[in-house]
């Protein structure tokens, strides 16, 4: 899905052609057919009340995150301890909200600059026909390897610890988001403003970055939206196998991982932060899927 913007040309097509008039229709409003959906305005505000919680973690969080007390472990949900207290007595509410903090970070770093990247890559590649086949056989060479693998083996270089996990979903991110780029860049390559510019000498960089990435950024920003629940997946299943966030470090898939030996005692330990991601990734793919429906050209009718 790639939406042409041609005011974004016009100056290459008045160049070509000195009489012509842009007749590209408005853009349509992009948060009113938002707002239309009602479970896309859900999840916007569910991911949006979660961050919020997660930047002002310590004027939220009811206890400390890190505080242990052994007389009061396992507890199950009370008036004192909302969400309960894990194996060491720290109240679980405010670890979740301190380690939604870790785990949006890996989503979004890894969406940025995984998508920064790989869409560099891509539009190269496109744009540039002669890199097109080693980016792409590396972008192929790549997607051999699991992000799980890749975990591993970055873990076992670097050590286990967030900054392992964030290169893994990053390094993971890179070639889903390449070969995006480069069939919306292709598509764009086609459009007769790009032969136009061309022709009258603009430069490679102004074509690419005023008209080819400015054409291809939809596409791609609709992409990174529905990336981004896998990416806190992959994140949390790294941290869940020991590869991410070290205690006493609050992180969602950690405290799912510590949880597990005791779900037949106390399971709302493993199952609260379960539950919790799940609710995340699942807001992020309603409103990845609410933003290609409204970028879409063929439902602006």
């Amino acid at each position: 899905m790639t939406i042409i913007h041609d005011p974004f040309a016009l100056e290459v097509a008045s160049a070509a052609m000195p009489g012509a008039q842009s007749t590209a229709p408005a853009r349509p409003n992009l948060l009113r057919r938002l707002a239309r959906d009602k479970a896309a305005a859900v999840a916007a505000l569910f991911l949006a009340s979660v961050s919020l919680m997660a930047i002002f973690a310590p004027f939220v969080a009811p206890y400390d995150p890190y505080f242990t007390d052994l007389a009061h472990a396992m507890q199950p949900p009370s008036a004192q301890h909302w969400a309960g207290t894990d194996t060491a007595g720290r109240d679980i509410l405010s670890r979740l909200i301190y380690g939604a903090r870790n785990t949006l970070m890996i989503g979004v770093v890894g969406v940025v600059v995984g998508g920064a990247f790989g869409g560099l890559l891509g539009i190269l590649a496109a744009y540039f026909r002669w890199l097109d086949g080693w980016i792409m056989r590396t972008v192929d060479i790549m997607l051999a390897f699991p992000a799980i693998l890749l975990g591993l083996a970055v873990a076992a270089i670097a050590g286990a610890g967030l900054r392992a996990v964030i290169v893994a979903v990053v390094v993971a991110t890179i070639p889903d988001v390449a070969r995006v780029a480069r069939a919306a860049a292709l598509g764009v390559m086609g459009q007769e403003f790009m032969e136009a510019g061309r022709a009258v000498g603009v430069s490679d960089f102004t074509l690419i970055w005023r008209y080819l990435v400015l054409n291809c950024i939809s596409t791609i920003f609709v992409f990174l939206t529905l990336r981004f629940g896998q990416i806190i997946l992959i994140g949390s299943a790294l941290s869940f196998l020991g590869l991410g966030a070290q205690p006493p470090t609050a992180e969602l898939g950690m405290m799912a991982s510590q949880g597990r030996d005791f779900l037949f005692i106390s399971e709302h330990i493993a199952i609260i932060p379960s539950v919790a991601i799940f609710l995340i990734v699942m807001a992020a793919n309603i409103l990845g899927d609410a933003f290609r429906d409204a970028l879409d050209p063929r439902l602006q009718q």
